[in-house]
């Protein structure tokens, strides 16, 4: 049983175990040796992704049911892996250019990496807790990372405040959930609560009250409002590779666990928790639109983006049906290759080897770089839902599977909000080809980050052609979730 039980773990043990040795290699060798950790670590995680895709112990749970593995945690993992990897191949040159070059960078991303497979496969509150811990301490230190700037320095230490109240009220609420059904595991809690509204019992009221406590620990996870307040602070101080990670791995790790989280352990409870998703998704779709109207710094401006897609991939989770989820899964995917690519044009923007951040200094990018324009472009009409972009196809699918649930008001606000949105993506592509030419962006943009954003931009063109393979995949990892 030991020997199956590491099998169905072996791409975290083995992503644990890499840890180690590159910390050790690290601490040896010294900060001259950082590219060639930065070169290990994404191949370990290359490796992790292969193992988790062979899925060498099968599906099942593990260590006394405490995780578990199965097509929708392979799914959610790939997702995060490639999230993780396509940053790590960022912050090579990155780094170096601004004196971050410490071994010990890389290896906390691998370390916040390893805790969001853990959360992904937690088949008890406790071991979900675990996971999220050791993912959010992690990214409090990267945060921070850049000591002697006092923009990354404060960043740090808001997301740090924030995120322990947000990990006390997680806390509180599985303590509450567990003092009135008396059990912490996925699995036994649908039973027992299920159980419960089968006799007709009216339900505890602490459990109510714990699961609302749970799914606003989850809520800050995800950045959605009311609990986004850190995001725009943290997007704009932290440095710009661990903003760009911040917005794709994490977010699809947390969006994963809320929709297990709710679809599992408290299935019979729909009805509870469909109300605050609703009003979360509707809160984090307008203030998402409304509030980057006036933004003028590009990362903050992402910020707001991110809380505006965090709801539109909620409301097919409030739909609270198989088909919803599915609809959720597919966006988390189209959510990553979006956000990947337009990072690494945010990236890119470096004038006489300084980042610049200004939405104004995009302005006659088109003339100096018009291949990064296009980029660019393609990236921002996909976020605004244009179609035949990919972005269109992932609101399509979130919509389609609320309108089926009945939710046609909710649908309608999110349409309108989308309507918003797309002003302030349109007014970013204005900047590029019609205002007058700024400075132009230092050429040097490494050919690590342009691979990024050319294979980016093709999978957002063209994939639209091939979504019935992404489809048939996200319909199998939800079908693990509602067990068929």
């Amino acid at each position: 049983m030991l020997y199956q039980d590491a099998l169905r773990l072996l791409p975290e043990l083995f992503l644990a175990g890499s840890i180690i040795v590159l910390l050790m290699y690290g601490v040896f060798s010294g900060d001259s040796k950082t590219r060639s950790v930065v070169i290990l670590s994404f191949a370990t995680i290359v490796a992790a992704a292969v193992l988790v895709w062979r899925m060498p112990g099968g599906e099942g749970v593990a260590f006394a049911e405490q995780f578990q593995s199965d097509t929708f945690t392979r799914y959610a993992k790939i997702l995060v892996l490639i999230g993780a990897g396509s940053c790590m191949i960022m912050s090579m040159r990155y780094i170096e250019r601004a004196n971050m070059a410490r071994f010990e960078f890389p290896i906390l991303f691998l370390f916040a990496t390893l805790g969001m497979m853990m959360m992904i496969s937690a088949n008890d509150l406790m071991s979900l807790y675990m996971g999220l811990e050791l993912q959010s301490l992690a990214l409090y230190v990267v945060a921070a990372f850049r000591r002697d700037t006092l923009r990354s320095t404060e960043a740090g230490l808001k997301y740090f405040v924030l995120g322990a109240l947000s990990s006390g009220m997680l806390l509180y609420g599985i303590s509450l959930v567990y003092g009135f059904v008396g059990t912490t595991g996925f699995d036994q809690l649908n039973q027992v609560i299920a159980g419960l509204r089968g006799e007709g019992q009216p339900l505890p009221v602490g459990l109510v009250i714990g699961l609302v406590f749970v799914a606003a620990g989850l809520a800050f996870k995800v950045s959605a409002v009311p609990f986004h307040m850190w995001t725009p602070d943290v997007y704009e101080g932290a440095p710009t590779i661990v903003t760009a990670f911040f917005a794709t791995a994490p977010k699809i790790a947390a969006l994963a666990l809320f929709v297990r989280v709710m679809s599992e352990p408290f299935a019979a409870l729909t009805d509870q928790w469909q109300q605050i998703l609703v009003f979360v998704a509707l809160a984090s779709m307008i203030l998402g639109a409304f509030a980057a109207l006036s933004q003028s710094n590009i990362k903050r401006l992402m910020a707001y983006s991110s809380i505006g897609h965090v709801g539109y991939a909620l409301v097919g989770l409030a739909a609270g049906t198989q088909t919803g989820v599915e609809a959720v899964l597919v966006y988390m995917a189209i959510y990553l290759i979006m956000n990947i690519g337009t990072f690494a044009c945010i990236l890119c923007m470096r004038r006489e080897g300084r980042m610049v951040e200004a939405i104004s200094d995009l302005a006659g990018l088109s003339k100096s770089q018009p291949m990064m324009a296009l980029a660019l472009c393609i990236f921002m009409f996909s976020m605004a839902g244009i179609p035949p972009l990919l972005g269109f196809w992932g609101k399509w699918y979130v919509f389609a599977a609320a309108l089926d649930a009945g939710l046609t008001w909710l649908v309608i606000i999110g349409v309108l909000a989308s309507v918003v949105g797309a002003f302030y993506y349109i007014r970013i592509i204005k900047i590029m080809y019609f205002d007058e030419a700024a400075e132009p962006f230092d050429k040097d943009t490494g050919a690590e980050t342009g691979f990024v954003i050319g294979l980016s931009a093709i999978a957002v063109v063209g994939l639209f052609v091939f979504l019935a393979p992404l489809e048939n995949a996200a319909k199998l990892a939800a079908s693990a979730v509602f067990g068929g």
